[in-house]
């Protein structure tokens, strides 16, 4: 009998000590929503993309090795990953980015770049992203505008936009970046008012 309680002891304790270490539910709805709003058809960049744990090897995405909380998303269309070595080709994917990964409340870092086809708007809510760093969607179809809040960002020192189709003018509110080190904005359609009056980008 004493015996057959280690067993169950040891049983239930590596099963929590699993979900202990997996990133929590909110965590991977969000990340399964963002998913469902984008489509991939030719490198199966989501294929890792499946079971309970997001922090482990699901392709592109990082956790905070203490509180496993998604810290991170890199996908490039553009890289030198066996994937895409593999396929002898660059990446395309379709689809709009999901107001859903806002709600991965600790995101550091967000590079979505150069997939050619994701179009939409950069969601409003990324603003509430308070330890963002590092926003990248260059090489896009993104359209609208700036959201007018990206002042908010207090910790973000690189703001990487260029090659979409976003319009507008550059927020005042950008003028609130204190931490910015990089800005790219090239290849929109984005005023900007100076000394010397409106500057397109």
């Amino acid at each position: 009998m004493g015996t057959f309680l280690w067993c169950i002891t040891t049983v239930l304790a590596f099963t929590f000590s699993l979900t202990v270490n997996a990133c929590p539910p909110s965590d991977l709805a969000a990340l399964l929503a963002f998913k469902s709003a984008l489509h991939e058809p030719y490198l199966g960049i989501f294929n890792s993309w499946t079971g309970n744990d997001c922090c482990n090897k699901w392709y592109g995405v990082t956790c905070d090795p203490t509180t496993k909380r998604v810290a991170d998303i890199a996908l490039r269309g553009e890289s030198e990953d066996p994937i895409f070595q593999k396929a002898k080709r660059t990446g395309y994917m379709t689809g709009s980015i999901s107001p859903a990964i806002c709600n991965l409340d600790r995101l550091a870092n967000i590079v979505i770049a150069d997939w050619k086809g994701i179009s939409g708007i950069v969601p409003s809510c990324v603003t509430s992203l308070k330890f963002l760093r590092h926003l990248d969607l260059t090489g896009n179809q993104i359209s609208g505008q700036l959201p007018a809040d990206i002042g908010k960002l207090s910790q973000l020192t690189v703001l990487n936009l260029a090659d979409n189709k976003i319009t507008g003018s550059i927020p005042r509110s950008m003028g609130n970046l204190t931490s910015l080190m990089h800005l790219d904005l090239r290849n929109n359609m984005v005023s900007g008012s100076g000394e010397h009056g409106s500057v397109w980008l």
